[in-house]
Order: C-alpha cells, then sequence, then structure tokens
C-alpha cells in the first residue's frame, strides 16, 4: 500500500509545486523555446494536473490513458514547435522538483515504512517512464506523418511527371 500521507500532501501542496516548477522552467536555459511557444495557463494546467491528482495517476489510471495521454501531449508539442529536447527535459524536471519536495519536506528521510516508500518511488519512477515513453512516442508521429506525407506527394508529382 502506498503511503497514503506522502500523496495526499504532494496534492494538498500542488499549487505551490507548480508556482516553483513554472519558475524553474521559466528560468531554465533548456526550456526557453518551450516557454516562448507554450501558452503559460497551458503549462500550469498540465502541471498542476499531475501533482493535483498524483494518486490517480499512480492509483487509477490504467496504462493506455497514461499512453492516451502523452501521446497527445507528445503530438502537441511537436505541433507547437516545442524541440523535443526541451519536451523530455521538461516533463524530467516535473519529477526532478517533486523529488526535491519531498526530499525538502524530509519526506525521504524517515525509515518509517520503508517499503512503502520504496513501492511510492518505484510506482512514481513507473509513471514518469510511461510519460516521457509516450509523449516522445506522440512526438514522433507527427514528424513520421509529415515524412509520410512528403514523401506521397513527390511519388504523386513524380507519376504526373
Amino acid at each position: 500500500m502506498f503511503p497514503a500521507m506522502l500523496i495526499q500532501l504532494i496534492e494538498a501542496h500542488a499549487d505551490n509545486l507548480v508556482e516553483g516548477l513554472l519558475r524553474k522552467v521559466s528560468n531554465s536555459d533548456r526550456c526557453r523555446e518551450l516557454v516562448r511557444r507554450v501558452p503559460a495557463d497551458e503549462l500550469k494546467r498540465r502541471v498542476y494536473e499531475i501533482y493535483r491528482h498524483l494518486s490517480d495517476w499512480l492509483l487509477s489510471k490504467t496504462e493506455s490513458e497514461i499512453e492516451e495521454r502523452y501521446i497527445g501531449l507528445g503530438v502537441r508539442r511537436a505541433r507547437q514547435g516545442v524541440p523535443f529536447s526541451e519536451l523530455l527535459w521538461t516533463i524530467n524536471t516535473v519529477k526532478e522538483h517533486l523529488w526535491e519536495y519531498l526530499e525538502q519536506e524530509g519526506l525521504l528521510e524517515h525509515p518509517v515504512d520503508l517499503y512503502g516508500d520504496q513501492e511510492l518511488l518505484q510506482s512514481l519512477e513507473r509513471f514518469f517512464d510511461r510519460a516521457l515513453y509516450f509523449a516522445a512516442t506522440g512526438y514522433e508521429s507527427v514528424g513520421q506523418a509529415h515524412t509520410e506525407q512528403a514523401v506521397a506527394v513527390s511519388h504523386a508529382r513524380a507519376t504526373r511527371g
């Protein structure tokens, strides 16, 4: 069983976590284009959804729901012209910011329920690994669709000419 206290604490402090993350992303040289191309309210909503509903993401959402959400995110960021590296960096920063919060609050230092903490940490890692993979898959699908379209147009021109 997950340490419910940790998850509830994260969800209860979602607003502060989001604000801190947005400052971190806005000040990062590794996210310049993302900050420029993605509306701030959209980025805020996406991150808030993770932090505020963490228990849903870890306990209730199926892999296909995570796949659908993050493939969609990858497609959207590709269409917005966000560099692939910045998409991956930002998702990773969402995870790292959460770790930093847990460490800052001293929540990873007490071996009260080591098994439960380990289970929580593994679930968080699994969730973010899947989010990265599916976002990459969605992002790549946009490039692949453009390539296939260009090949089809080129082929059509060649057969007409």
